[in-house]
């Protein structure tokens, strides 16, 4: 499918409170309809009458649908990370925490397949001129990886763990979202990619503890 774009780009930020208001009703227009329908139902025009706004000025936040639905899978991921601070993983290693908060994340996605599916797809067509949105998603998508980690600053072999947990998550989620892949599979291949991120601290025996090793100290 050609995706067309039409200048000029998004408006510049910071946005007025006005702005802000707008791009909110355009992206809660654009998860409506492509929860209702999928990636095809999402229609710049009928955005744009969905949420009270010109469909020239539309033009003006966001060039195309796929900048949209990118921009709507940021919008969904930064929910998702207010909700995962009130509400923090539990687990007794990185590993734990990022696998139960990976699952979350994709329970949430199972309640509106459609929505995941136009959101995921748009992100698989997404080209160089909707690199600003696509590098928003990574972005969060660490920061929630990194928040279940209880990790503030990340060595240079914990970003490179992380980057191929964000892949096999994604991953696992088209490989649900075409019928190819169990939920039991997409827990599995994340599970096993967390495993990347360290193991559980050990646990000290009732005789005194034990080293890293096991022996007793």
């Amino acid at each position: 499918m050609t995706v067309s774009a039409k200048p000029p780009g998004p408006v510049a930020t910071p946005l007025t409170e006005r702005q802000e208001a707008r791009r909110r009703r355009i992206l809660d227009a654009g998860a409506q309809l492509a929860g209702r329908g999928g990636f095809d139902a999402v229609q710049m025009r009928e955005v744009a009458e969905t949420s009270s706004v010109a469909l020239g000025t539309l033009y003006r936040y966001f060039p195309s649908k796929i900048h949209l639905l990118v921009a709507v899978m940021r919008d969904q991921l930064d929910h998702l990370h207010t909700t995962l601070r009130k509400r923090p993983p539990a687990g007794a290693g990185p590993a734990e925490r990022v696998t139960e908060t990976l699952m979350r994340a994709f329970r949430a996605l199972q309640r509106e397949p459609q929505l995941a599916d136009a959101m995921v797809r748009a992100l698989t067509f997404a080209d160089r001129s909707v690199n600003a949105e696509v590098d928003g998603v990574s972005r969060q998508t660490t920061a929630i990886i990194l928040d279940a980690m209880a990790v503030d600053d990340p060595s240079a072999a914990q970003r490179s763990a992380v980057r191929v947990v964000e892949h096999t998550w994604h991953a696992a989620l088209i490989a649900w979202l075409s019928g190819r892949a169990s939920i039991a599979q997409v827990r599995t291949d994340i599970e096993t990619a967390c495993r990347l991120l360290g193991p559980p601290p050990s646990v000290p025996s009732a005789a005194g503890g034990a080293d890293r090793t096991g022996r007793a100290r």
